[in-house]
């Protein structure tokens, strides 16, 4: 990549001047071109320095200006005008006007053949690509050396940077350190100090495939970074920064930075699918250990043996907290977000946890995008601690996390109860208006079996097993329901339903009699009386409703 400015330092040009601000002539110069026709920018590729003697406008050099106009439009490097054959001097107000537009205006002297020039030129162009060309073919050598004998991220990070002679930085999706270069070790702050300023100042970075940072370095003095998009996944990228950029020595390329993301990208892949590879084991013994600890007169198994691998610690304290990432209306339909968003979210929790959390083990819930985190020792903040680990991934990434949890158990037998009661309880949560970070789960008890029953469902089942006791009018009935359901609340036992209603022992049996009666069935039968405890909290309750 050479600039106007990279052709105007060669010596050999020296008596080529510069007529409009040095600052402008960092334009980028892909070829070079002569021509006297006014309408060129027509027939030219953008980044084209133009030479001319300026023949058509020996008479008229405003009309340059409509040329320049052109020109910029097309995003030509530069225009090189040779004065004393048709032109003397170029027009002041033409310089003015280009320094106006940040179009550059090179003199040619009238002693330099505008032919010989372009050829000088071309050359130079010529052998610095195949400069680059040799350089970017001897980094995709060596870059495919360090592939085949498989060396880690942090070596290949190493050796990258080493390479182009500047620090560099691997970071994960959430902006964790992944890897650096060795050029850290020499200075007084880590890698992490300059990601620290990054992530502070530009909120919003990660947007941008390729992007320039401009941050402070040790001295307090401006640093720029350049960032680059490493694409493993779709939605959630990793990113190398490369400090000091422009302190890179030529010809550093934009092909080393292209094949660095790209071997990147696959050595990430591949360690990404032989995670993948583990966790689908640990999610099966998860799998397993549920369904079998809910299957009657179960084979007694060693739990403590078989997870050993998987993170199974012996303990009195054992409990399901059951982690999902939490949909918006734009995210609800992309399966393929929804998916890459919860590995984003494993990872992060796998490393999370443990800084905060003793004999902790995250497991991906099979068939779904959710996870289970097996926490094994007594955690009397455990709530704050994981609103603290959410809020933290949300500050850095558009991930919420919300957690349902699970009772606390003291055996590992009991691990598919807690999570049984995490998994209800995450349930329970989305028939919520606003879906809280955290949920506990509650005992219901049989009632809860009817929720989900229509009202109309539940009057019918009160009226068809209480008939007139179901919804009493006269007194006389609402007393034989108070007579009936005091009754059952003692298990049937007539002395102390008499003691606690204050009557006779006779009158209460006349009323239970009645009862039976009126019911048409034996109270004392042990699932009459289930039905009817049943019917009467339940007719209570819509009666409340």
């Amino acid at each position: 990549m050479t600039t106007l400015e990279d052709l105007l330092k060669i010596p050999h040009f020296s008596d080529l001047k510069l007529l409009t601000h040095p600052a402008q002539i960092n334009t980028i110069v892909e070829s070079i071109e002569i021509s006297e026709t006014p309408d060129v920018a027509n027939f030219i590729p953008k980044r084209i320095f133009l030479l001319t003697t300026a023949m058509v406008y020996k008479d008229n050099q405003q009309a340059l200006i409509s040329l320049i106009d052109s020109l910029k439009e097309q995003e030509a490097a530069g225009i090189g005008i040779k004065v004393g054959r048709f032109i003397e001097a170029i027009d002041p107000e033409v310089v003015a006007y280009a320094n106006k537009i940040k179009f550059p205006i090179v003199q040619v002297p009238s002693t330099q053949p505008l032919g010989a020039l372009l050829h000088q030129l071309l050359n130079y162009l010529w052998d610095t690509k195949t400069e680059q060309l040799s350089y970017a073919l001897d980094i995709q050598k060596r870059f495919s050396d360090l592939l085949i004998h498989d060396v880690s991220i942090a070596r290949f990070i190493a050796d990258f940077g080493k390479m182009i002679n500047t620090p560099v930085i691997l970071l994960s999706p959430y902006r964790k350190v992944i890897a650096h270069s060795k050029h850290f070790t020499q200075t007084s702050k880590p890698a992490e100090y300059y990601v620290e300023q990054l992530v502070e100042k530009y909120k919003h970075w990660n947007e941008d495939s390729h992007a320039s940072f401009i941050i402070n370095d040790l001295n307090q003095q401006p640093l720029q970074i350049a960032g680059f998009s490493v694409t493993v996944n779709t939605y959630f990228p990793h990113y190398l920064l490369i400090l000091n950029p422009e302190q890179v020595p030529y010809p550093m390329s934009e092909f080393a930075v292209e094949q660095a993301c790209l071997v990147l990208s696959f050595m990430l892949y591949k360690n990404q699918k032989v995670q993948e590879s583990l966790d689908l084991l640990k999610s099966d013994f998860l799998s397993q250990l549920i369904e079998h600890q809910q299957t009657p007169h179960q084979v007694q198994r060693d739990w403590l043996d078989l997870g050993a691998n998987y993170g199974l610690k012996k303990s009195t304290q054992y409990q399901i907290v059951y982690a999902v990432c939490n949909q918006t209306t734009t995210t609800a339909t992309k399966i393929k977000y929804q998916q890459e968003e919860s590995d984003v979210a494993f990872q992060w929790l796998e490393e999370s946890l443990p800084l905060r959390l003793k004999n902790t083990s995250v497991f991906k819930i099979k068939n779904t995008n959710h996870l289970a985190i097996l926490i094994q020792s007594k955690v009397n903040d455990l709530e704050q601690i994981l609103q603290e680990i959410s809020l933290q991934l949300s500050d850095k990434l558009p991930i919420t996390l919300t957690f349902a949890l699970g009772n606390l158990y003291e055996t590992a037998e009991q691990i598919a109860s807690s999570f049984i009661e995490a998994k209800t309880a995450y349930e329970e949560t989305l028939a919520m208006t606003e879906t809280p970070l955290i949920h506990r789960y509650h005992p219901k008890g049989m009632k809860s079996l009817f929720e989900k029953m229509s009202a109309e469902d539940v009057h019918y089942f009160c009226e068809t097993t209480l008939k007139e006791l179901a919804y009493p009018i006269e007194d006389s009935f609402i007393e034989l329901r108070k007579t009936l359901k005091c009754y059952l609340s003692f298990q049937c036992e007539i002395s102390k339903t008499a003691k606690e209603m204050y009557l006779h022992r006779n009158t209460i049996k006349y009323r239970i009699d009645h009862c039976a009666k009126l019911l048409g069935k034996n109270i004392q039968d042990p699932i009459n009386s289930l039905n009817l405890r049943l019917a009467l909290e339940l007719s209570e309750r819509s009666n409340q409703h």
